[in-house]
């Protein structure tokens, strides 16, 4: 009993078979359809590979939602190199939220040289360069993310030279935490000292022919610090062309949450527009020399998250691939000779020539050939 329920299970499955088996003896091979077949392996080949660079990329997804995060301090990394001797100079920051100046002492001051090494000066035109670039293409930007990484830096590298030259500038370096909100960072001369009304520097005490506010950014860049990101002002040299000099940096700052397979990173985007002048009172142009940057920060907030095609989806295109390909080909192969044989045919009807004919009584011909031909003679 159970043979023969299994022999009716065997047959009914056998009539499910949606790939019947041709024996060998009906299958015609030509060498038509052998060039076809060769053609759609080598193409199948070679999409199959470059489905399988596509599957190994990586895009980066944008989403975009309110930041709701305003109770937290905002990190602002800073390297920058100003012209004047460090004791002539100060920095701090003036948050809008209060009258008081933030505490700077995260800063340090350090006597450098303003003039750049040849490794130096190398680097920092190829900075500008990356930085002309991702001016006119944006998409390069997914490119520094998905690369960025905690090993990797993009900082100035040390001078190789022992160089004799004294020191002419002082670099101004390391991080410092203000509320998030607006505020202005700024390096003018004198120090800062605190004032229960606003600010003020001991600028009385540094000549007016010692002002020299050209300055190089190596960096800056707000929130946690990530190397391998190379950030707008990156690189930026300006020389001042006269003492009574200011320099303006307009930041917009957008909260940014970077999720790639090598990094996950609470930073920051901005960007920022530039103006400078000569402060002239006598003209109209009032003001204090130094460097300004205005900072602000936008009420969005980014997450860029690197995305990856899954395993499925690279299968599913495969086999349409394969399938798609069989498919075609059979069907363009079968056209092509169901051509040929239509243009073989006539050309064939069109060589036939009739014999001559043997009329009959009634009028109609005989166009058969005698079987046999008495000869009489």
């Amino acid at each position: 009993m159970r043979r023969l329920n299994r022999k009716k299970t065997l047959s009914l499955v056998k009539e499910l078979d949606a790939f019947p088996k041709v024996p060998e003896s009906y299958v015609e091979t030509s060498a038509s359809g052998g060039t076809v077949s060769l053609i759609a392996f080598t193409t199948m080949a070679l999409l199959t590979i470059m489905e399988f660079s596509v599957y190994q990329d990586t895009w980066m997804k944008y989403e975009y939602e309110v930041d709701k995060d305003f109770s937290s301090k905002l990190r602002i990394n800073i390297d920058i190199t100003v012209a004047m001797k460090c004791q002539y100079v100060g920095a701090d920051v003036l948050d809008l939220a209060e009258t008081m100046i933030a505490s700077a002492d995260g800063l340090v001051y350090e006597p450098a040289v303003f003039d750049l090494s040849p490794q130096q000066k190398e680097w920092q035109r190829m900075l500008q360069l990356i930085q002309s670039r991702l001016q006119e293409e944006h998409s390069l930007q997914d490119v520094i993310f998905k690369s960025a990484f905690k090993s990797a830096s993009t900082a100035l590298p040390p001078r190789e030279d022992d160089s004799s030259q004294s020191p002419d500038a002082c670099r101004i370096h390391g991080h410092l935490y203000v509320n998030k909100v607006a505020g202005n960072f700024h390096i003018t001369v004198g120090k800062a000292i605190p004032h229960p009304r606003g600010h003020a520097h001991l600028a009385a005490l540094v000549n007016h022919e010692s002002y020299n506010f050209s300055h190089r950014i190596d960096h800056l860049s707000f929130g946690e610090l990530v190397p391998a990101i190379i950030n707008p002002l990156d690189g930026t040299e300006k020389i001042a062309i006269d003492h009574n000099q200011m320099f303006q940096y307009f930041i917009t700052v957008v909260p940014t949450k970077l999720h790639t397979y090598k990094i996950s990173a609470d930073t920051h985007q901005f960007s920022v527009t530039e103006r400078e002048r000569i402060i002239n009172h006598a003209a109209g142009s009032h003001g204090v020399s130094g460097i300004f940057m205005k900072y602000d920060l936008s009420s969005l907030m980014v997450t860029v998250t690197e995305e990856h095609m899954p395993f499925w989806q690279f299968f599913v295109r495969l086999c349409g691939i394969v399938g798609g390909i069989f498919s075609t080909t059979g069907m363009l192969h079968g056209i092509g000779k169901f051509i040929v044989e239509i243009i073989c045919c006539r050309f064939r009807l069109g060589s036939y020539k009739p014999v001559n004919s043997v009329p009959f009584e009634d009028g109609h011909t005989d166009n058969h050939l005698p079987l046999l031909e008495n000869n009489t003679h």
